[in-house]
């Protein structure tokens, strides 16, 4: 199966440029803020829409700030070491999920502190509204033929434009998946069935880290790390400590508390 001939610029205006990797960028913080608006509102937290707009705008600096210096930290450290300004070359790609969410992390603990908010609270609201942006990321790394997966015999292999001539796993496609689609119900539904403060968080940390680890064995190392220890990936050795985390978390926080019945 060909990869589709899908023009990674949607809109060009003379020099500039518009790619659908930043749209998606654009529609999952868009996404977010009415989602951690209409949570906020559910759960009765004190934030009005001025409040959730300011509180988006620092999750976005901490996305983009952690996920680059993640990215240079945990995947390309000499390179950048020996050219330190590309580092501010963000247009070049490069960016780490987990970067990313110590950033957001950091980020929220910054917005809880000085506005005297509870923040496994607003860890929860980002917890179910992440998952909208991750599947988005991922369509959108799909379009740019990037992050492809492993050489594969089945059916649905493609051949990306830069992995060569043999059909790979659309691994990105796999992650939209389970990252995007499935994760944000999996949330959704264990914060509506245990209310503990803490519990989606918990649920989305243990839930990424395992399908991110599941999807890592389909898709293509990074060429500067390869596999550690001839099996595990980078992404894997990040994302394990995020599934047992989580998972402990989500036990810890709700053991011998009897699930209630909320509508979702």
């Amino acid at each position: 199966m060909n990869f589709p001939a899908i023009d990674p610029v949607f809109l060009r205006l003379g020099p500039l440029q518009f790619r659908w990797y930043g749209l998606m960028y654009v529609i999952g913080f868009l996404a977010s803020y009415f989602l951690i608006r209409n949570e906020a509102r559910r759960r009765k937290l004190s934030m009005d829409n001025e409040a959730v707009a300011d509180f988006i705008f620092c999750l976005a600096l901490g996305v983009v700030l952690g996920g680059r210096l993640g990215y240079v930290l945990f995947y390309d450290l000499a390179s950048y070491l020996s050219h330190p300004l590309r580092v501010f070359a963000i247009w070049q790609g490069g960016m780490s999920f987990h970067g990313g969410l110590l950033g957001v992390a950091v980020a929220g603990l910054w917005y809880a502190r000085r506005f005297q908010l509870p923040y496994l609270q607003l860890a929860d609201l980002v917890a179910l509204a992440t998952p909208v942006g991750l599947g988005l990321g991922r369509i959108g790394n799909f379009i740019n033929g990037e992050l492809f997966g492993r050489p594969t015999t089945m059916p649905w292999g493609m051949i990306f434009p830069d992995g060569g001539p043999l059909p790979r796993h659309p691994s990105q496609l796999y992650e939209a998946l389970l990252e995007g689609v499935v994760l944000f119900f999996l949330v959704r539904f264990l914060a509506r069935r245990f209310q503990a403060p803490g519990t989606a968080i918990a649920a989305f940390l243990g839930g990424y880290g395992l399908f991110r680890f599941v999807v890592e064995l389909f898709r293509q190392p990074d060429s500067q790390l390869g596999l550690y220890f001839n099996f595990f990936s980078m992404g894997q050795l990040l994302s394990l400590p995020l599934f047992l985390m989580g998972g402990i978390l989500l036990v810890w926080l709700n053991w011998k508390k009897k699930p209630q019945d909320v509508t979702v």
